[in-house]
């Protein structure tokens, strides 16, 4: 016959039960808690970028972009049509000023120069020729009208002659008038010939002018020919480097085409494009920093082009240290042109997590996490962007590239 077991020891076992079950419960917590700590992503705090949110003052750029170029940069051009016959230079030769750099097939045009200078000659003979044409033909209507005046006032004394003798009655007044008559008549002629003098002198002259100024554009263009030929005996402008030459023996070139490109290495400048929606803020004497990898740069925008082009504006920058030993030319830089100030605003570093004004969720240190936080951010320039709201100074935010995290409202730090 079974026994009742006693309340004591039923009492007993249940809270055996209880503390075993009990037990099990905070070992499974405990395992649960640890497998969720361990699983929870963890991120070093020496692998991060971390700014501290400070109040200061702001210089308010506008990004660019742009391009380094030598400070001096010049083509030169075949004059001709011709063909190259020898090269006396590779790139990458420092040349000096007058240096031969190639030579262009010159039969063609050396001949017409020839030509021309014979012409030239023929031209300057011609113009002697009507020179002495027209003295002599003045010379000679010079002495005629002396010739003339003589006559004239031989006459007028014969005139007088005779209307004395007529006052003393030894003449007649049929002489007189006769006399008189062949006056008038010499006289007449003089002055028809004084004024057919005057004319051919004033045609003289425009005939000179009109061949002295044929002679002159002859003279001119023959000096365009002769400086056409002597630019196709290719040479150096300047002293510089060889950065580019065409080195085809034998190839035909034609009029305009490039044959070589010096440049002055030693000094540079930068070539920048800004979006045209930024045109009000950029104008020639704006400051700038050209940033060429952690250098940075000064200068001032020398050049804006007036026009937008697909979207964007071309200006040029002038480098207070054009030969800085990290410029070579067509590196990428980064253009920041300054156009406002801002003080007593809050801030942190600008880094490559910042795209222009507005709304951001960025990671700030609490303790040995980093916890997500919205983030109003405003202008900016090369080092700081200026912090609207949803900071706090002091506050130290990560700046680095979270972009692996953007799912994650939270992280562990581990130092």
């Amino acid at each position: 016959m079974d026994r009742e077991i006693p309340k004591e020891i039923r009492r007993k076992e249940l809270i055996k039960q209880l503390t075993k079950a009990g037990l099990f419960l905070i070992v499974g917590i405990a395992v649960i808690w640890g497998l969720l700590s361990v699983m929870q992503t963890r991120i070093k705090k020496k692998d991060l970028i971390i700014s501290t949110v400070d109040t200061g003052t702001i210089e308010v750029t506008s990004s660019a972009s742009g391009k380094v170029l030598p400070a001096f940069e010049e083509i030169i051009t075949s004059p001709i049509n011709s063909r190259i016959v020898e090269v006396y230079k590779r790139g990458g030769d420092i040349v000096d000023i007058g240096d031969p750099i190639l030579k262009l097939d010159l039969q063609t045009v050396e001949n017409d120069y020839n030509k021309l200078l014979d012409e030239q000659e023929m031209k300057r003979l011609q113009l002697e020729q009507l020179r002495l044409n027209n003295h002599n033909k003045l010379s000679e209507m010079e002495m005629r009208l002396k010739v003339a005046r003589m006559t004239l006032n031989r006459k007028e004394v014969e005139l007088r002659n005779e209307r004395y003798l007529d006052e003393l009655g030894a003449g007649t007044a049929d002489k007189v008038l006769q006399v008189e008559l062949d006056y008038n008549v010499s006289k007449l002629q003089l002055e028809e010939d004084e004024q057919k003098y005057e004319n051919e002198k004033a045609l003289a002259d425009s005939d000179m002018k009109i061949k002295e100024l044929e002679y002159s554009i002859f003279q001119k263009n023959l000096s365009e020919m002769k400086r056409t030929f002597e630019d196709a005996q290719v040479r150096a402008p300047r002293k510089a480097i060889l950065t580019y030459i065409n080195n085809e023996i034998g190839a035909q070139v034609a009029q305009g085409s490039r044959l070589a490109i010096v440049s002055d290495l030693s000094h540079f400048k930068i070539e920048g494009e800004i979006a045209d929606s930024y045109g009000d803020r950029i104008s020639t004497g704006s400051r700038v920093v050209v940033r060429i990898g952690n250098d940075r740069l000064d200068g001032i925008v020398s050049d804006v082009t007036p026009l937008s082009k697909n979207g964007v504006i071309s200006f040029s920058v002038q480098l207070k240290e054009d030969n800085h030993a990290r410029l070579r030319s067509g590196l990428r830089a980064d253009i920041y042109v300054m156009n406002a100030i801002k003080e007593d605003v809050m801030r942190i570093a600008n880094s490559n997590y910042y795209a222009g004004k507005g709304d951001y969720e960025l990671f700030v240190i609490n303790g040995d996490q980093l916890l997500k936080r919205k983030v109003v951010l405003g202008d900016s320039n090369y080092e700081y962007v200026e912090v609207v709201s949803g900071l706090q100074p002091g506050d130290e935010v990560v700046v680095s590239d979270m972009s692996t995290y953007k799912e994650k409202n939270k992280l562990k730090l581990s130092h």
